[in-house]
């Protein structure tokens, strides 16, 4: 027997890996984020990125490796879905609220609803997840960072680039 049939390179060891966790696995992200077509998408492409890197994971840690690749690509999906959704629905939301403000209000606050969207999606997927969490949810930029797992400073800095577009494009926000 070579060593190679101990490596994940190996395409016979590769595929009896894939066979005796792909479901496992899909189910695992099912379960955890609710979204079946996502999980099954997520399950491809982390063994897509285990067979790319196949010579530096050696077989006893590649469960590892697609368990930890599936769930950032999961959480990372989930974040942007829940941004984009947040977003919607706050437009949505602030269409529908009743207002008894006279029709030229009104149909300046369209117009203004409507380059803010605009704005909104101008943003990189960081800021504008930053600039909702602080603007829609209260979040302070510490709990932003816990939540993103990145600095108080990194956020500051995603905070700043996102009002600097917005104020250009819709004015003070």
């Amino acid at each position: 027997m070579s060593d190679n049939t101990n490596s994940i390179c190996d395409e016979q060891a590769f595929d009896h890996f894939f066979k005796n966790h792909s479901k496992l696995l899909r189910n695992y992200i099912y379960y955890k984020f609710g979204d079946l077509d996502q999980a099954e998408d997520v399950v491809q492409e982390a063994f897509i990125k285990l067979w790319n890197n196949c010579a530096k994971v050696s077989l006893d840690k590649a469960k590892s490796y697609i368990y930890t690749i599936a769930n950032n690509l999961s959480i990372s999906n989930t974040r942007h879905e829940k941004v984009k959704f947040k977003h919607k629905n706050y437009i949505t939301q602030r269409k529908t609220d009743v207002n008894h403000e006279s029709p030229e209000f009104m149909i300046l606050e369209k117009e203004y609803l409507e380059q803010l969207k605009n704005a909104l999606a101008e943003l990189t997927d960081r800021q504008r997840e930053v600039f909702l969490l602080n603007r829609i949810d209260k979040k302070t930029y510490k709990e932003i960072a816990e939540i993103s797992g990145v600095s108080v400073k990194t956020i500051e800095k995603l905070m700043h680039k996102a009002l600097v577009v917005l104020r250009q494009k819709v004015g003070n926000v």
